[in-house]
């Protein structure tokens, strides 16, 4: 149920991010949801890879390599999936950002026990 829940979200919170990054489209919810598989999907294999084996140069850039990584993962993702596009480099690099911290938000407001508290 967690990951059904953690997929309509990714698909929420890319729809949010294209209506807030210029070159960052997405056709709509079922392109969404099929963005969120395919992005999870390439995150999960190549992009562990990739994150692995740029280590050195990330430390070097304090972490801000991962970000190139991301952008990188999503132009990838929108390769795959018809309806959603992505502009250009840019367009990934901020929408990775954004998408980063939509998602954040989304996981904070659904996380359990944290109504109980209030």
């Amino acid at each position: 149920m967690k990951l059904i829940v953690n997929w309509i979200l990714n698909a929420l919170a890319l729809l949010v991010v294209a209506r807030l990054v210029p070159g960052f489209q997405v056709a709509g919810l079922g392109s969404a949801l099929w963005a969120a598989l395919v992005i999870g999907f390439v995150n999960a294999t190549l992009g562990g890879v990739l994150k692995l084996l740029t280590l050195p140069l990330t430390v070097l850039t304090l972490g801000l390599f991962w970000l190139v990584i991301n952008a990188l993962m999503l132009e990838l993702a929108s390769w795959f999936v018809p309806g959603f596009h992505l502009a250009g480099f840019w367009a990934a690099f901020w929408g990775a950002i954004i998408l980063s911290l939509v998602c954040m938000f989304f996981r904070w407001l659904v996380r359990p026990g944290r109504h109980e508290r209030a």
